[in-house]
């Protein structure tokens, strides 16, 4: 069932990959993916990070790829994360005044750099004076207590509420996975029955992004989605987020997906890959 990836990367010029469950996991970047993404940089390909992730800058997530001989590896102009469509709408929508936000203080960039001020919910009251609600990251705050401070928040003020984060689950390690942000996102407008407004993959903004960024890139003159790849571990985000768009897909079972369970999960769900790669190592 599963295919080479070294193989498979070949016949592109473009790749892009997820973060979590194919390039790392909670405890950091995987054994062997700083080697792989060498190699793939030593053979032209072209690389993008498309995550998302809101929890931290592009910057700060592109010190993850740096090899210790060959140096970085993917720039942050070529991270495409969630959090930059989460900024682009508070910047154009928001406009002025306080931002309340569920997540690490890292996580508070994408609201600076909107020109807006970050507020953690911590500091929130249920007649708070902010003019939107972001959730950013499923860490750097108490669950309980913030959680409901945010939904006595919503209760008394009608303010717009973004998701920056779609996934509903992320991968720890190779067998276990943790909820995401995403997740909290759905529970929190079952039970205030509002509706929230969300970024990241699926929507096909962010391969929109990545594609239009690499097409001005003067070493692929005339790129074409048929020369774009994307690898992911997860059927209904990445996979089904790059079968949108246009461009070829890989699934990789190094994360959210299960080995035990990918051929079902791929016929059940229709969501359908043109490869399937145990991970970005073979």
């Amino acid at each position: 069932m599963t295919e080479s990836f070294a193989k498979i990367a070949a016949r592109y010029s473009v790749i892009l990959f997820d973060a979590y469950g194919v390039l790392k996991n909670s405890f950091g970047v995987m054994p062997g993916v700083l080697d792989t993404l060498v190699r793939l940089k030593n053979e032209g390909k072209h690389m993008y990070v498309v995550t998302n992730d809101a929890s931290r800058s592009p910057q700060v997530m592109a010190r993850a790829y740096v090899h210790p001989t060959h140096g970085e590896l993917i720039s942050a102009e070529r991270h495409v994360t969630s959090g930059l469509l989460t900024s682009e709408f508070l910047r154009t929508k928001v406009r002025t005044g306080r931002v309340a936000y569920l997540g690490k203080p890292s996580s508070a960039y994408y609201i600076e750099q909107a020109g807006l001020i970050p507020v953690p919910i911590a500091q929130c009251e249920a007649h708070a004076d902010v003019s939107a609600l972001a959730l950013l990251d499923d860490e750097g705050f108490d669950w309980q207590l913030d959680m409901n401070r945010a939904l006595n928040l919503l209760r008394h003020r009608n303010i717009p509420v973004v998701v920056a984060n779609a996934d509903p689950t992320y991968p720890v390690d190779t067998h276990n996975v943790a909820i995401a942000v995403g997740s909290l996102g759905d529970l929190m407008e079952r039970i205030v029955h509002k509706r929230f407004i969300r970024f990241g993959k699926p929507d096909t903004l962010m391969y929109a992004y990545a594609y239009a960024q690499a097409q001005t890139n003067t070493a692929i003159p005339k790129l074409d989605k048929s020369q774009v790849l994307m690898v992911g571990d997860t059927l209904d985000t990445d996979i089904l987020g790059g079968n949108k768009f246009g461009i070829d897909t890989v699934l990789v079972l190094s994360g959210n997906t299960r080995r035990e369970t990918a051929e079902l999960e791929i016929n059940s769900t229709g969501i359908i890959p043109n490869y399937v790669c145990e991970s970005v190592l073979g």
